[in-house]
């Protein structure tokens, strides 16, 4: 009996100490996580907080600068020092982006909006769509750049799955303002009692 208590003790002692490296991991796993986001972008966003369409159509620009650095690193000699990390994090910037975007369009598709407030969101599915062609076409070049050119395709070891993940969620954002500008809107809010 003796000893099946000691041994209980000594297992209650562990747990403890298991869990508290489990935490410490965890935490130094999100500490590690870089925030997609610059300060002045999310400034940018706090601003049209109840604009679906200006909130919207600052998402689409915030992943086109994170496109258009790609490209112009991919294409300048005096950025090959650490490039295949920075185009890495460049496109874990751009999926999170999609994933915000995607949020959005959810957040507006299923609550009721006024007339003028259905009609930009309207506007920001068409601005999706435009921007998910475009955005199609740049991974695309980007991913027949690491078979063509002999430097990208080494670095492309250090960005190769981030970047499916984010053509990935660029498909997944495409078919579902596909979905919702092909689709019945909710019911329209009355507008508001006057006093």
């Amino acid at each position: 009996m003796k000893m099946k208590r000691h041994h209980g003790v000594r297992t209650v002692r562990v747990v403890p100490a298991v869990l508290l490296l489990l935490l410490l991991l965890s935490i130094t796993a999100s500490a590690k996580r870089r925030d997609p986001l610059t300060d002045a972008e999310i400034d940018q966003l706090r601003e049209v907080a109840m604009e679906p369409l200006k909130r919207l159509q600052l998402y689409i620009k915030f992943a086109d600068v994170r496109l258009t650095t790609i490209a112009l690193m991919r294409d300048d000699p005096k950025q090959a020092e650490g490039r295949g990390k920075k185009i890495h994090d460049l496109l874990e910037d751009f999926t999170a982006i999609l994933d915000e975007i995607n949020d959005n369009l959810d957040q507006y598709q299923g609550r009721p909006l006024d007339q003028e407030s259905r009609k930009d969101f309207r506007k920001g599915l068409k601005e999706v769509l435009k921007a998910g062609a475009h955005w199609e076409t740049v991974l695309e070049d980007l991913k027949s750049t690491t078979e063509s050119n002999a430097q990208i395709k080494r670095e492309a070891a250090e960005f190769r799955f981030v970047l499916q993940d984010a053509q990935d969620a660029l498909k997944s954002s495409v078919d579902m303002a596909k979905e919702y500008s092909e689709g019945k809107d909710p019911e329209i809010a009355p507008p508001p009692k006057k006093k």
